[in-house]
């Protein structure tokens, strides 16, 4: 089981960048999946998540609002859509396979992170 993450870069304030979370050896219909993010001199947080039982999405406060979780079975792949981007949302943001509301720890098959900077 692998995911990948990408789509990640530099952007100004206000901007937006799309990010992506392709699955391999496994159908990402089957799991929720999760995106989290890890700021400098942060813990790791979980930022959004998506149910595979009935498609809920889940959003941390911070993001509610400017980013949209989606997926597509037939790419496999999980989307994150970032808008409105602010200085706060510079991270490194990972994507995760397990249960929403689940505690981090319990998230198994993370990707290797994809950069975003949010810089003027």
């Amino acid at each position: 089981l692998r995911v990948v993450e990408s789509g990640g870069g530099s952007v100004q304030p206000g901007g937006s960048l799309r990010l992506s979370c392709a699955a391999s050896g496994f159908s990402l219909d089957h799991y929720s999946i999760a995106w989290f993010r890890r700021a400098p001199g942060k813990e790791r947080e979980g930022v959004s998540c998506i149910d595979t039982s009935d498609g809920s999405k889940y959003y941390a406060d911070s993001v509610k609002g400017r980013f949209t979780i989606s997926r597509d079975n037939a790419k496999n792949t999980v989307y994150l859509q970032m808008n409105s981007l602010i200085p706060e949302d510079t991270a490194t943001y990972y994507c995760a396979v397990g249960r929403c509301g689940s505690p981090e720890s319990q998230f198994g098959t993370w990707g290797q992170g994809t950069q975003v900077t949010v810089s003027s």
